[in-house]
C-alpha cells in the first residue's frame, strides 16, 4: 500500500495581530437599503492579522518572501490598498508586490471611502484609514520580527455554511441575489496549521496560527444592522482561537461571488455568530485530522487478531521528501480582460444619480419610507458605479494581475475582485496533488465581479455591475492554470 502524504511547506514564519475597529459614530452605511449612516456600537472587533513567510534556504534573503495581511473590511479603494501594501512593505523591507492585503469582505464594517467625508460620520474616515496604515505596518514588523522555523501542514474538509445565491424569483420574474436552494455550492474548506518546529520528536507542536480558507460572502448582517461587525468571521476566530490556545485564526476569503450564507440579510448578530460557529466547528474537525508536521502515513503490514488487521503509523519524511517541502517559487500572472460593450458612461450615471436623489427628496418630504429606502438604494448604486467607472484604467481591456506561489506541496493564488466559485473549483481540479489556498478580494476590488459566461444576460446584480465582458472569468482561469503549471513544473 502506498504511503499517504500530507501537503505541507517548511518555511520561516511569523504572525502578529492588531485591532482596527472603527470608533462608534463613524460613517458605517454599506447597504443601499440602510436608513442609518453612523454606527451605533460594536458587535465584535475588526482585526488585521499579518502572516510573514520566507524560504528556509534563505533566512537572510527576502527576495521571495511573502507577507499576507488578513484585514476585516469589505471594500477598499485602490489608493488605500496601495498605501497599505507600500507601508507594510517598507516596514519589513519588501517591495509592495510581495505584500498582499486580503479582505474578509465583511459587509458589517462600513464603506470606507474618503469620498464620503461630507456624510454623517464621514469626517472620521480619512484619519481612521491613515491609522490603519500605521497599524498594519506595525503588525507586519512584529510578524517578521517573530519569524522562526515552522511547518504549514494542510487539511481539506467540508462546510455547508455557503450556499448558491443566484436564484430566480418566479413571482416577480427576475433573478435575485440570495439563498438558492437548488444551486450548486462549493463547500470546500481548506485549513492550514502553522506550527513551530519542535526539538523533541513526538513532543507537542506549538501552534502559531490556523489558516481558514473558505468561500462565503459575509452578508449575514445587512441593512438592518447598525453595529460594526466582522460578520461570521468574528465568531469563527473566537471558537478556533479558544481551541488552539490563542493562536491567531487567519481567514482568507475564497471565490465567493455566487456564494453566501443560507441564513443572511438580517440584523440579528446572533445569526452571524451562529454562522461563524458552524464554520469554526468544521474547521476544528478538519484541523484535528492533520497529522504531525514532517511525517507521512505508512502501511506497516498485517497483524493477525480476530481479523487480519492492516496497521499504519506516522513516520518521519525522508530527507528528499523534506527538501521537496522547502521548495519555493512565486510569480505574478497577467491577463487583459475586455471591457463589456454596454458599459455605462460616466455622464449617464451622473444623470441617473441626480434623478434618484430627486426621488429621495420627494419621498422624504412626503414621509414615504418604502420609497425613500428604494431611492437611497438606487442612488447608492449609482454613486458606487460612478466611483468605479472613474477609476477604471483606460483602454479596451482591464489589466488584471494576480499573485501565485508554490511553497512545498501548497499553492497560493491571491486575486483581486469578486470571482465566482468556478475559479477555485477549476484550479483544484487541475492540480489535485497540491493544496491550493485561493484568496480573493485581495490587493484591489476592481474589476469587481467576475461572473461565469452563463450568468450574463440574466439581469442579476452581479452581472449588471460587472465591468468586464462575458468570458473574462474563464479567460482568467486558463491564465491562472498556465501560471500555476509553470510553478509546479
Amino acid at each position: 500500500m502506498n504511503p499517504v502524504f500530507t501537503n505541507q511547506a517548511r518555511m520561516i514564519a511569523g504572525v502578529a495581530r492588531v485591532d482596527v475597529t472603527p470608533p462608534v459614530g463613524m460613517y458605517h452605511r454599506m447597504w443601499g437599503a440602510a436608513v442609518h449612516d453612523r454606527s451605533t456600537g460594536i458587535h465584535r472587533p475588526l482585526t488585521a492579522t499579518a502572516l510573514w513567510m520566507q524560504p528556509r534556504d534563505g533566512a537572510g534573503e527576502r527576495t521571495d518572501s511573502l507577507l499576507i495581511v488578513a484585514l476585516d473590511h469589505c471594500i477598499l479603494e485602490r489608493r488605500e490598498m496601495d498605501a497599505l501594501r507600500e507601508a507594510a512593505g517598507h516596514a519589513v523591507g519588501l517591495p509592495a508586490a510581495q505584500v498582499h492585503i486580503c479582505l474578509s469582505h465583511t459587509h458589517g464594517a462600513g464603506f470606507m471611502s474618503r469620498s464620503r467625508a461630507d456624510l454623517p460620520g464621514g469626517d472620521k474616515i480619512g484619519p481612521y484609514l491613515d491609522g490603519v496604515v500605521r497599524q498594519v505596518a506595525e503588525a507586519s514588523t512584529a510578524a517578521a520580527a517573530s519569524a522562526k522555523p515552522a511547518t504549514l501542514a494542510c487539511g481539506v474538509g467540508r462546510c455547508s455554511l455557503a450556499r448558491h445565491r443566484d436564484g430566480y424569483d418566479d413571482a416577480s420574474q427576475q433573478y435575485v441575489c440570495g439563498f438558492h436552494d437548488g444551486g450548486v455550492a462549493d463547500d470546500t474548506l481548506v485549513i492550514g496549521r502553522l506550527t513551530e518546529d519542535r526539538s523533541d520528536v513526538g513532543g507537542p507542536e506549538p501552534i502559531m496560527a490556523v489558516i481558514v480558507n473558505y468561500a462565503c460572502h459575509p452578508t449575514t448582517l445587512a441593512w438592518q444592522n447598525t453595529l460594526v461587525s466582522p460578520d461570521f468571521v468574528g465568531a469563527l476566530r473566537e471558537v478556533v482561537e479558544q481551541a488552539c490556545t490563542g493562536a491567531p485564526c487567519v481567514f482568507l476569503q475564497g471565490a465567493s461571488g455566487d456564494l453566501g450564507p443560507r441564513e443572511g440579510f438580517v440584523g440579528d448578530t446572533a445569526v452571524a455568530d451562529r454562522n461563524g460557529r458552524q464554520l469554526a466547528y468544521a474547521a476544528l474537525a478538519t484541523l484535528a485530522e492533520i497529522p504531525p508536521a514532517g511525517t507521512k502515513f505508512v502501511y506497516r503490514g498485517p497483524v493477525v487478531s480476530g481479523a487480519t488487521l492492516a496497521t499504519w503509523e506516522h513516520v518521519s519524511l525522508e530527507p528528499a521528501e523534506t527538501r521537496a517541502n522547502e521548495l519555493w517559487r512565486s510569480t505574478v500572472g497577467n491577463v487583459g480582460l475586455d471591457y463589456r460593450d454596454d458599459l455605462p458612461t460616466i455622464d449617464a450615471t451622473r444623470a441617473e444619480l441626480g434623478r434618484w436623489k430627486a426621488v429621495e427628496e420627494e419621498a422624504r418630504a412626503s414621509g414615504d419610507e418604502d420609497r425613500l429606502r428604494d431611492a437611497r438604494a438606487r442612488g447608492e448604486r449609482m454613486t458606487r458605479q460612478l466611483a468605479k467607472l472613474s477609476q477604471l484604467p483606460a483602454g479596451e481591456a482591464f489589466p488584471y494581475a494576480f499573485a501565485a506561489a508554490r511553497t512545498g506541496g501548497i499553492l497560493w493564488v491571491i486575486a483581486p475582485g469578486e470571482l465566482y466559485q468556478l475559479f477555485q473549483t477549476e484550479l483544484r481540479k487541475r492540480f489535485p496533488q497540491f493544496t491550493p489556498f485561493i484568496a480573493t478580494i485581495a490587493d484591489d476590488w476592481q474589476p469587481g465581479y467576475l461572473p461565469t459566461s452563463a450568468t450574463y444576460g440574466r439581469g442579476i446584480y452581479q452581472e449588471q455591475i460587472a465591468v468586464v465582458a462575458a468570458g473574462s472569468l474563464e479567460k482568467l482561469i486558463e491564465q491562472a492554470i498556465a501560471t500555476l503549471a509553470g510553478l509546479v513544473g
